[in-house]
């Protein structure tokens, strides 16, 4: 009678804990427990496993304007506390900068067709390795299509990276 009686308490003790659990719904990506507010916007009945809310920070409101009233030109791309380069040092940088990036292009391209000729339109040529199993040369082929891609993607983005730089300062006689 005793385990009984325990056993009761214990069900209606976990009863309340259990039906504190809402249904959640999902709205977008919003979450809510209102029944009624999740009817009337359509929201879909969250199915399986706990959902987790956090909180996110808000952004920082804008940044003051600086002393006089008027703000830095460059305060809008830099942190007020970055260090001040002069012209002729930033102009140096950003032609180091582009040298360095065309040589990693010439490298790229080089590299590149490096691929395109072993990769031979799809049909690279075939080893002693490949001669033994088929599947092999199959792979192999997938891998140099791949690195081609690769390769073809590194260009365009390093390409994107020099377009990004100033244009290089034409000397005047």
């Amino acid at each position: 009678m005793n385990k009984t009686l325990i056993t009761l308490l214990l069900i209606a003790a976990t009863v309340p804990a259990v039906q504190a659990q809402d249904r959640i719904y999902r709205c977008g990506n919003e979450y809510t427990n209102n029944a009624q507010q999740a009817k009337e916007r359509g929201c879909k009945l969250v199915e399986g496993g706990n959902v987790t809310v956090v909180q996110g920070t808000r952004p920082a409101s804008a940044a003051a304007p600086a002393a006089g009233g008027a703000a830095a030109p460059s305060s809008a791309t830099s942190p007020a506390n970055a260090p001040r380069v002069s012209n002729n040092e930033q102009k140096s940088r950003d032609s180091d900068a582009r040298a360095i990036l065309e040589s990693e292009l010439r490298k790229a391209e080089t590299r590149h067709a490096e691929l395109l000729k072993e990769y031979n339109n799809g049909a690279p040529e075939r080893n002693a390795l490949d001669l033994r199993n088929p599947q092999r040369y199959t792979e192999r082929t997938a891998e140099l299509k791949a690195s081609v891609a690769r390769s073809e993607s590194d260009i365009a983005g390093i390409k994107r990276e020099i377009a990004r730089l100033p244009a290089p300062a034409v000397p005047t006689n």
